[in-house]
């Protein structure tokens, strides 16, 4: 018996695995979805906290982190296709923050220790995580340009910024880039630019130009970025593991969490939260090559310029924490190239959320895969609730 061309034994195999990270106590509950040609089938486990009888619910909201990069880079395609932003046109017209900039002459050097760069910052390297800064992926502190990021709040980390969009980019554009333009990936702080830049191209707020033209269309009625009053009881509390003790510690809770009331900063890289049927129905768009029933969100060449990978082998094999040997990187999406795993089937498209979330689509099997946890991830690894959901996922392929 097969639903969708899945296994309903195999799904119930699914089950059985996700329900053990709630039965040890690694998770307080979780929801997760698969999607094949059309049928979905939907399982919520567990509970919405750890110190609630509340169980985690279908429409369960989840703050989804890094699953907000492909939706702040398909606004960005909207933008495109109206011609009021150009892939290839440098950004220091809108964002003159960045104009003129200054790049170090080696990671550990001293601030003031730079060269001029050898070109502007574009629209596509903000895509591609190739405008020359973003994560350092070191020991908090080890070089003097990631504490500078640190302390002028522009380090990456699991909450949106604490200052304005204009202020933040201000103080990003006090430092010093840390590659050329172009040269290296560097893993966030693209998306963040990005959604400023958006704001400024389409003279209005992201979160209204992303519901305008993204959430509404596509009937994402619980996605944005923050969580309304009335729906703040349907907010999952969010974990995270202390390394030292290994005590599971509450990072946010509800009613005083972070996204209860919009925030100054609606971070373009990870300040979303929605539920697992909002995101379905995003990723169910890029599947549909960017058409929503008898709506055209994105033209099929741009879905298709999102989804191929802008990488060289050399930038892949210096973010190799992300790709390892079988993916690459398009606009505000990881590509999987070859299949190392059951399900790094080659094609297949999404990304990551550090919040405890996993989002991907595969044109080749016509499916999707959405797992929505609250424990926040410990590296850029996949954690182990991940790799059991994908394995699970595609073992239940049934054709």
């Amino acid at each position: 018996m097969s639903v969708g061309n899945l296994s309903k034994e195999r799904l119930g195999r699914m089950h059985d695995i996700m329900a053990g990270y709630v039965e040890r106590g690694e998770l307080s509950g979780m929801v997760t979805l698969v999607s094949r040609r059309g049928e979905v089938h939907a399982d919520a486990i567990g509970k919405k906290s750890f110190d609630s009888s509340e169980q985690m619910r279908r429409d369960t909201i989840f703050r989804i982190a890094s699953m907000t990069k492909p939706i702040t880079a398909a606004a960005a395609m909207i933008l495109v296709e109206e011609c009021r932003l150009r892939l290839d046109e440098p950004i220091d017209r809108l964002l003159p923050e960045l104009a003129d900039r200054n790049v170090l002459m080696q990671l550990d050097g001293p601030l003031d220790d730079t060269v001029p760069a050898k070109r502007p910052i574009t629209l596509r390297d903000l895509l591609t995580f190739r405008l020359g800064i973003g994560a350092v992926m070191a020991l908090p502190g080890r070089y003097p340009i990631q504490k500078a990021m640190d302390e002028a709040g522009l380090a990456p980390g699991p909450n949106p910024p604490e200052c304005s969009p204009d202020e933040w980019m201000k103080r990003l554009g006090s430092l010093p880039l840390i590659h050329q333009p172009g040269e290296s990936f560097m893993y966030h702080t693209g998306s963040d630019i990005l959604g400023v830049l958006i704001a400024r191209a389409a003279d209005r707020p992201l979160e209204q130009f992303l519901r305008e033209r993204i959430f509404e269309p596509l009937g994402m009625k619980d996605t944005g970025f923050h969580v309304p009053a009335d729906k703040l009881d349907r907010l999952s509390t969010s974990y995270r593991i202390n390394q030292e003790t290994g005590a599971v510690n509450v990072h946010d809770e509800p009613l005083v969490s972070r996204w209860s009331s919009p925030p100054v900063f609606p971070s373009g890289g990870g300040g979303l939260v929605s539920t697992a049927d909002d995101y379905l129905a995003f990723c169910q768009m890029m599947l549909n090559k960017g058409r929503h029933g008898g709506e055209r969100i994105l033209s099929r060449p741009s879905i298709e310029l999102m989804t191929t990978d802008h990488l060289t082998a050399e930038q892949k094999a210096s973010a190799r924490i992300f790709f390892g040997d079988h993916s690459g990187w398009g606009f505000g999406v990881a590509i999987n190239l070859q299949r190392n795993e059951l399900y790094d089937s080659p094609g297949r498209f999404g990304w990551n959320g550090g919040m405890g979330t996993s989002g991907y689509t595969d044109p080749k099997e016509e499916m999707i895969g959405i797992v929505m946890t609250q424990r926040l991830m410990d590296s850029p690894a996949p954690p182990g609730v991940f790799l059991d959901f994908w394995t699970s996922a595609y073992q239940a392929i049934d054709d």
